[in-house]
């Protein structure tokens, strides 16, 4: 009795849960079905849509503009084209307008940004018989970037750093020889010991030779000093 009273009530639960997310599933097609009547189809070409999808925020100066309608791949041309239903009130840019894909952060996600600039002329949406992403060139953003992924982008900043210390260690060393290259060395206690050495034999010469003169002139003093007292 126990078990098939608890039974029933996890699965009064289950039916609890299942009804509030069907009410909140048709909630939100109520509101993106009245979001897209007043929207113009405008359409990008990116090299690449990491991180976003269909649905994802279309943002101007930080304000919700559209949502992303589709994302087909050009196979020639290996490009990703992405349909945006954007606000008819934003309709005609200026030719100069780009759109970036932009991460809201590390743990965000991606969303794609509007950014007006002027031009030579407008963006016109495409009309009767045009279509987009065709020869006329309707409705389409011509100046675009794609999304960045950080793991690679923080993996060669880590790597370039290291780069970095190796040439900072090399320019260094280099200017360390280049310090001691240029100014020459002090002398060492060696250095003096065999410039002394060096110099010892020279004054020696000296004395060897000045000492012959002495005596000579000695010797004279006394052969004069007889000389004259035998006169």
């Amino acid at each position: 009795m126990r078990e098939s009273l608890l039974e029933t009530i996890i699965g009064a639960a289950v039916l609890v849960v299942a009804g509030a997310f069907l009410w909140f599933a048709i909630g939100t097609g109520s509101d993106s079905s009245a979001s897209t009547s007043g929207t113009v189809e405008l359409g990008a070409r990116f090299n690449s849509v990491s991180g976003v999808e269909r649905g994802t925020d279309v943002r101007m100066a930080g304000v919700k503009v559209g949502t992303v309608r589709a994302i087909d791949l050009n196979m020639e041309r290996a490009e990703a084209l992405v349909t945006m239903a954007i606000d008819d009130r934003l309709v005609p840019l200026e030719d100069g307008t780009s759109a970036r894909i932009q991460s809201e952060g590390l743990l965000g996600g991606n969303y794609i940004n509007l950014e007006p600039a002027a031009g030579y002329g407008q963006i016109e949406p495409c009309g009767e018989g045009q279509e987009l992403f065709g020869e006329s060139g309707c409705g389409e953003i011509l100046y675009t970037q794609g999304s960045v992924d950080l793991l690679t982008l923080m993996a060669s900043f880590a790597s370039g750093g290291g780069d970095d210390g190796d040439s900072g260690s090399g320019s260094s060393s280099s200017s360390s020889s280049d310090a001691s290259g240029g100014y020459p060395a002090a002398p060492s206690a060696s250095d003096n010991a065999s410039a002394s050495s060096a110099e010892t034999p020279q004054e020696n010469a000296e004395d060897d030779t000045e000492s012959p003169e002495s005596e000579a002139s000695v010797d004279e003093t006394e052969d004069e000093e007889s000389a004259g007292d035998n006169q």
